[in-house]
Protein backbone atom coordinates (compact mmCIF):
# COMPACT_ATOMS: atom_id res chain seq x y z
CA UNK A 1 0.00 0.00 0.00
CA UNK A 2 2.89 2.46 0.67
CA UNK A 3 3.92 1.88 -3.01
CA UNK A 4 0.97 2.68 -4.37
CA UNK A 5 0.38 5.81 -2.47
CA UNK A 6 3.83 6.83 -3.12
CA UNK A 7 2.88 6.58 -6.98
CA UNK A 8 -0.48 7.76 -7.22
CA UNK A 9 0.75 10.91 -5.40
CA UNK A 10 3.94 11.27 -7.45
CA UNK A 11 1.34 11.31 -10.59
CA UNK A 12 -0.85 13.80 -8.55
CA UNK A 13 2.28 16.25 -7.66
CA UNK A 14 3.44 15.84 -11.27
CA UNK A 15 0.00 16.51 -13.20
CA UNK A 16 -1.90 19.27 -10.66
CA UNK A 17 1.11 20.29 -8.40
CA UNK A 18 2.74 19.73 -4.98
CA UNK A 19 0.98 22.71 -3.73
CA UNK A 20 -2.55 22.21 -5.08
CA UNK A 21 -2.81 18.33 -3.99
CA UNK A 22 -4.36 17.76 -0.68
CA UNK A 23 -4.08 14.44 1.38
CA UNK A 24 -7.72 14.27 0.75
CA UNK A 25 -7.60 14.60 -2.75
CA UNK A 26 -4.75 11.10 -2.81
CA UNK A 27 -7.23 9.24 -0.39
CA UNK A 28 -9.79 9.97 -2.97
CA UNK A 29 -8.37 9.07 -5.80
CA UNK A 30 -6.91 5.68 -3.69
CA UNK A 31 -9.60 4.74 -3.01
CA UNK A 32 -8.86 4.64 1.26
CA UNK A 33 -9.56 6.13 4.34
CA UNK A 34 -7.55 9.51 5.47
CA UNK A 35 -6.81 7.45 8.18
CA UNK A 36 -5.22 4.57 5.82
CA UNK A 37 -2.98 7.09 4.97
CA UNK A 38 -1.74 8.95 7.68
CA UNK A 39 -0.81 5.20 8.81
CA UNK A 40 1.94 5.33 5.97
CA UNK A 41 2.45 8.84 6.13
CA UNK A 42 2.24 11.21 9.69
CA UNK A 43 1.81 14.31 7.12
CA UNK A 44 1.48 15.52 3.49
CA UNK A 45 5.77 16.75 3.64
CA UNK A 46 7.18 13.17 4.12
CA UNK A 47 4.84 12.13 1.62
CA UNK A 48 5.97 15.01 -1.13
CA UNK A 49 9.62 13.79 0.12
CA UNK A 50 9.01 10.07 -0.23
CA UNK A 51 7.39 11.22 -4.25
CA UNK A 52 10.22 13.12 -5.10
CA UNK A 53 12.69 10.41 -4.47
CA UNK A 54 10.60 7.76 -5.95
CA UNK A 55 10.07 10.02 -9.40
CA UNK A 56 14.28 10.43 -9.04
CA UNK A 57 14.98 6.94 -9.21
CA UNK A 58 12.31 6.36 -11.97
CA UNK A 59 14.02 8.96 -14.21
CA UNK A 60 17.38 6.92 -13.54
CA UNK A 61 15.82 3.39 -14.04
CA UNK A 62 14.59 5.19 -17.59
CA UNK A 63 17.85 6.21 -18.10
CA UNK A 64 19.60 3.40 -17.64
CA UNK A 65 17.61 1.56 -20.17
CA UNK A 66 17.68 4.23 -22.86
CA UNK A 67 21.47 3.80 -22.63
CA UNK A 68 21.40 0.60 -23.20
CA UNK A 69 19.76 0.45 -26.52
CA UNK A 70 23.37 2.16 -27.58
CA UNK A 71 21.58 5.22 -29.38
CA UNK A 72 23.78 7.59 -31.28
CA UNK A 73 24.97 10.51 -28.32
CA UNK A 74 22.64 12.84 -30.21
CA UNK A 75 19.84 10.69 -30.56
CA UNK A 76 20.45 9.26 -26.82
CA UNK A 77 20.03 13.03 -26.23
CA UNK A 78 16.53 13.80 -27.48
CA UNK A 79 15.40 10.09 -25.78
CA UNK A 80 16.57 11.12 -22.62
CA UNK A 81 14.30 14.75 -23.23
CA UNK A 82 11.52 12.83 -23.96
CA UNK A 83 11.09 11.30 -21.02
CA UNK A 84 10.63 14.65 -19.60
CA UNK A 85 8.27 15.74 -22.04
CA UNK A 86 6.39 12.19 -21.26
CA UNK A 87 5.97 12.57 -17.16
CA UNK A 88 4.89 16.53 -17.80
CA UNK A 89 2.73 15.97 -20.81
CA UNK A 90 -0.48 16.45 -18.14
CA UNK A 91 0.76 19.22 -16.33
CA UNK A 92 -0.80 22.95 -16.86
CA UNK A 93 1.98 24.63 -15.07
CA UNK A 94 5.31 23.67 -13.54
CA UNK A 95 4.95 21.12 -10.34
CA UNK A 96 8.28 22.40 -9.62
CA UNK A 97 7.91 25.88 -8.99
CA UNK A 98 5.47 24.70 -6.54
CA UNK A 99 7.63 22.46 -4.87
CA UNK A 100 10.56 25.29 -5.02
CA UNK A 101 8.52 27.99 -3.30
CA UNK A 102 6.16 25.67 -0.77
CA UNK A 103 8.75 22.78 0.08
CA UNK A 104 12.31 24.25 -0.67
CA UNK A 105 14.10 21.73 1.66
CA UNK A 106 12.45 18.70 -0.67
CA UNK A 107 13.09 20.83 -3.81
CA UNK A 108 16.83 21.52 -3.00
CA UNK A 109 17.70 18.32 -2.06
CA UNK A 110 15.94 16.75 -5.31
CA UNK A 111 18.10 19.41 -7.36
CA UNK A 112 20.57 18.07 -5.98
CA UNK A 113 20.48 14.79 -7.01
CA UNK A 114 19.44 15.99 -10.20
CA UNK A 115 22.17 17.78 -10.82
CA UNK A 116 24.27 14.49 -9.90
CA UNK A 117 22.61 12.31 -12.08
CA UNK A 118 22.34 15.06 -14.60
CA UNK A 119 26.63 15.60 -14.73
CA UNK A 120 27.19 12.09 -14.79
CA UNK A 121 24.53 11.75 -17.61
CA UNK A 122 25.74 14.44 -20.06
CA UNK A 123 29.68 14.00 -19.70
CA UNK A 124 28.99 10.40 -20.19
CA UNK A 125 27.16 11.93 -23.58
CA UNK A 126 29.98 13.83 -24.66
CA UNK A 127 32.34 11.48 -24.70
CA UNK A 128 30.33 9.34 -26.62
CA UNK A 129 29.51 11.68 -29.03
CA UNK A 130 33.51 12.68 -29.86
CA UNK A 131 34.00 8.99 -30.11
CA UNK A 132 31.50 8.93 -32.44
CA UNK A 133 32.48 11.89 -34.49
CA UNK A 134 29.65 14.10 -33.60
CA UNK A 135 31.01 16.35 -31.50
CA UNK A 136 34.35 18.43 -31.69
CA UNK A 137 36.79 16.51 -30.28
CA UNK A 138 38.74 19.63 -28.44
CA UNK A 139 35.79 20.84 -26.38
CA UNK A 140 36.31 20.96 -22.97
CA UNK A 141 34.08 18.52 -21.37
CA UNK A 142 33.68 20.17 -18.05
CA UNK A 143 33.11 23.43 -19.23
CA UNK A 144 30.46 21.98 -21.81
CA UNK A 145 28.55 20.45 -19.03
CA UNK A 146 28.43 23.14 -17.05
CA UNK A 147 27.37 25.85 -19.70
CA UNK A 148 24.21 23.17 -20.62
CA UNK A 149 23.87 22.61 -16.65
CA UNK A 150 23.77 26.23 -15.98
CA UNK A 151 21.07 26.91 -19.32
CA UNK A 152 18.60 24.12 -18.04
CA UNK A 153 18.58 24.36 -14.52
CA UNK A 154 18.78 28.38 -14.72
CA UNK A 155 15.47 28.42 -16.62
CA UNK A 156 13.97 26.55 -14.63
CA UNK A 157 15.07 28.75 -11.05
CA UNK A 158 13.79 32.09 -13.04
CA UNK A 159 10.32 32.69 -13.10
CA UNK A 160 11.05 34.62 -16.59
CA UNK A 161 9.84 32.42 -18.53
CA UNK A 162 6.42 31.66 -16.49
CA UNK A 163 4.48 28.41 -15.70
CA UNK A 164 2.96 26.93 -18.39
CA UNK A 165 4.54 23.17 -18.27
CA UNK A 166 4.23 23.06 -21.95
CA UNK A 167 6.22 26.22 -22.75
CA UNK A 168 9.07 25.35 -20.36
CA UNK A 169 9.18 21.94 -22.18
CA UNK A 170 9.37 23.44 -25.50
CA UNK A 171 11.94 25.93 -24.17
CA UNK A 172 13.73 22.81 -22.91
CA UNK A 173 14.17 21.29 -26.66
CA UNK A 174 15.50 24.78 -28.00
CA UNK A 175 18.07 24.52 -25.16
CA UNK A 176 19.37 21.30 -25.86
CA UNK A 177 19.29 22.42 -29.99
CA UNK A 178 21.52 25.28 -28.02
CA UNK A 179 23.85 22.84 -27.03
CA UNK A 180 24.29 20.37 -29.71
CA UNK A 181 24.94 23.02 -32.00
CA UNK A 182 27.46 24.71 -30.33
CA UNK A 183 29.55 21.10 -30.07
CA UNK A 184 28.70 19.66 -33.05
CA UNK A 185 30.76 18.35 -35.92
CA UNK A 186 29.29 18.34 -39.70
CA UNK A 187 28.20 14.94 -38.89
CA UNK A 188 26.91 15.72 -35.49
CA UNK A 189 24.86 18.92 -36.98
CA UNK A 190 23.27 16.26 -39.38
CA UNK A 191 21.97 14.25 -36.95
CA UNK A 192 20.45 16.85 -35.27
CA UNK A 193 18.36 18.05 -38.27
CA UNK A 194 16.91 14.61 -38.38
CA UNK A 195 15.85 14.49 -34.87
CA UNK A 196 14.38 17.58 -34.76
CA UNK A 197 12.57 16.95 -38.27
CA UNK A 198 11.46 13.41 -36.16
CA UNK A 199 10.10 16.00 -33.42
CA UNK A 200 8.69 18.43 -35.73
CA UNK A 201 6.60 15.31 -37.45
CA UNK A 202 5.33 14.13 -34.17
CA UNK A 203 4.04 17.45 -33.42
CA UNK A 204 2.32 17.88 -36.52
Amino acid sequence: MRDKIINKAGELFLNLGFKSVTMDDISSELGISKKTLYKHFSNKVSLVDASCTEIHKSIERTIVLIKEKKHNSIKEEFAIKAIFKEMFKNAKDSPMHQLRKYYPEIYRTAMDREVSMFKDCNRDNLEKGIEQGLYRPNIDLSLTTQFYFTLVFGFYESDTYGQNMQELVKIEYNILEYHIRAIATEKGVKELEKQLKIINQNQN
